[in-house]
């Protein structure tokens, strides 16, 4: 198995690891609803789904999980 064959320092290894860091979601304001909400994503307000500003489904309700199937259930 490969090895170094020298230590790498801790100003080096510090170095590398400078650029690892999270950078914020862009996150904005709807003019049409006042919510917050990741940009170019739909959002929820109300229970209806916005996109761009509008309504894109009136009433939304999101799809559930599958539920568990019980063997007692048949």
């Amino acid at each position: 198995m490969a090895h170094p064959k020298r230590r790498t320092s801790s100003a080096a290894r510090d170095r590398r690891r400078s650029h690892y860091h999270l950078t914020p979601k862009a996150v904005t304001l709807c003019s049409n609803t006042g919510e917050l909400h990741l940009r170019h994503k739909a959002y929820v307000v109300d229970g209806d789904l916005y996109l761009n500003g509008k309504v894109a489904i009136k009433n939304y309700a999101p799809v559930a999980a599958a539920a568990p199937l019980d063997s007692d259930d048949e």
